[in-house]
């Protein structure tokens, strides 16, 4: 039945203007407006939803991940940015926060509404 039709992903923020500022401006994603809803114009032609949820949770679990040549070097830039990443429990992570232990390198952060986001570099 969907085997042709055009899918896109979604996700809730709490605050849209926040949602804007972070993802247009912080991670210099393209942005748009329309309907009250914000779409991530996302490189490959992925665009992604972003809606307003007045009871907002955030994700648990990684909602986007973008795939970078040099996991070092975007982590880097993002703190000057004012990115903070995410520290979690177990081996892995260096001073950076990049996790280098099996599978691709990967440092976690958090979009203003507390949704869990992800740089990763294959190997």
């Amino acid at each position: 039945m969907f085997a042709k039709t055009k899918a896109f992903s979604g996700f809730s923020v709490d605050d849209l203007d926040k949602a804007r500022h972070f993802y247009g401006d912080t991670l210099g994603i393209e942005t748009s407006e329309q309907y009250g809803l914000l779409t991530l114009h996302l490189a490959g032609g992925r665009d992604t939803l972003a809606y307003p949820k007045p009871n907002h949770t955030p994700a648990t679990y990684t909602i986007l991940n973008f795939e970078v040549d040099d996991i070092d070097q975007a982590v880097d830039e993002l703190a000057a940015r004012g990115v903070q990443f995410e520290r979690y429990d177990g081996p892995g992570q260096d001073e950076k926060g990049i996790n280098r232990a099996g599978g691709p390198y990967i440092a976690w952060f958090k979009d203003p509404a507390g949704n869990i986001l992800a740089v990763l570099q294959p190997r």
